[in-house]
């Protein structure tokens, strides 16, 4: 394991991804995986373990690559989401627990609320806003047939909301005007795609008003200024992070923001090709909005590629205008972040590293409690990944 001051080549480091959850922050590298929890005790909760070697063979090609890391981005992310709502129920129950001295208690009503609104349907969305999409392999073990259940309840949530509502307006505005825009046409693509990011926009800053998801979204932030700690490879301390940009390329909302523009494409480019049939306006949406199911993954993969080529190339120069818009959205999922919000990310990103390097050193699969941040950095691991690079 490299020293405090070591400073390995940036070649040699691994890629870092991230995501915010409930009072916490999800880091994970091609090795391994950590999740940093905030009690309200102000204790950290340490959540890591080891992931298979990194992906090869067929399942690494571009474009492939893209959808599964989408998928297991989400997979991921509902399982971090999930352990993270059961530490913020554990607390509020202990909190009532109290309050009536002890006696028997059953799961808070908030945190019933809470935990339904995040991980059934909105933290879903709000997991792959908050998301670095960054390769990852997957998960050992399976997922619990809850954690699917609640990726396909937000996927269904996401398809009628970014998908089947966008289309309608753009429906319902040829109306409006008296007017019949052909549904396969680029203008009828275009008028989507607005409403998609009108939509998109609104409901982040409607969610971004929920006093739960705000403070996810300062995780958020949190979670991107300790990666590019990490990136700058500076030391990964409080004092570093915090003068740090909140805004990443890598970034899960601004991948969002470039499904649309993409999804402009692909479907101007398809729909001429689709036969015009006398179905009726209503008939004819509803096909069309079937037919781009299929397509959705495709999209998927072609914007994880684009992204990963912004994210590499337009940094700098002119070139950089092509990331206004994902950083313009990234304003509202991202909040600045306190000090003991980077605390949390990164222990989580210290967490990450030291498993990513020990691998066959290290125990199994493990949950940790940590009286605060101090109390973390003395353990001689994590408090040594200061700069951790691979050993």
């Amino acid at each position: 394991m490299p020293s405090e001051g070591s400073t390995p080549k940036a070649e040699q480091r691994p890629y870092i991804g991230g995501q915010a959850v409930i009072e916490g922050v999800m880091m994970r590298s091609p090795r391994s995986l950590s999740v940093v929890v905030r009690r309200r005790s102000g204790a950290l909760t340490v959540q890591e373990r080891a992931m298979p070697n990194s992906r090869t063979g067929v399942l690494s090609w571009p474009l492939l690559r893209g959808v599964v890391t989408l998928v297991e981005a989400l997979r991921l992310g509902s399982q971090a989401l999930r352990f993270s709502a059961e530490q913020y129920e554990a607390d509020l129950e202990e909190e009532e627990r109290n309050e009536k001295g002890g006696g028997p208690s059953g799961t808070s009503g908030i945190a019933n609320t809470l935990r339904s609104a995040l991980t059934l349907v909105t933290g879903g969305i709000v997991g792959l806003a908050t998301s670095d999409l960054e390769p990852a392999s997957p998960a050992s073990g399976s997922s619990s047939g809850s954690s699917k259940s609640m990726t396909w309840l937000a996927l269904i949530f996401a398809l009628l909301l970014f998908v089947a509502l966008p289309q309608a307006a753009a429906a319902g505005v040829g109306k409006l005007l008296g007017t019949e825009i052909d549904i396969r046409s680029p203008l009828f693509q275009a008028l989507t795609g607005v409403f998609k990011l009108i939509i998109v926009v609104g409901y982040m800053l409607v969610i971004r008003r929920i006093a739960e998801i705000r403070r996810v979204f300062m995780y958020h932030g949190a979670e991107h200024k300790a990666i590019a700690t990490y990136e700058a490879q500076e030391d990964l301390t409080v004092e570093a992070a915090r003068g740090k940009p909140r805004l990443h390329p890598r970034c899960g909302t601004t991948f969002l923001v470039m499904v649309v523009f993409v999804s402009i494409l692909v479907f101007s480019a398809i729909g001429p090709m689709l036969p015009k049939l006398p179905i009726g306006g209503i008939g004819e949406n509803v096909l069309f909005f079937l037919l781009k199911l299929p397509f959705l993954p495709v999209i998927a993969a072609i914007t994880y590629e684009i992204q990963r080529l912004t994210a590499r190339y337009c940094l700098r120069g002119p070139l950089r205008l092509t990331l206004y818009p994902g950083f313009a959205v990234q304003g509202i999922t991202t909040i600045e972040p306190d000090d003991a919000q980077l605390e949390v990310a990164l222990a989580s990103l210290r967490s990450t590293l030291w498993r990513e390097q020990a691998q066959g050193d290290a125990a199994d699969a493990n949950v940790m409690q940590y009286r605060d941040f101090s109390h973390l950095m003395e353990q001689p691991a994590y408090g040594a990944s200061g700069r951790a690079g691979p050993a």
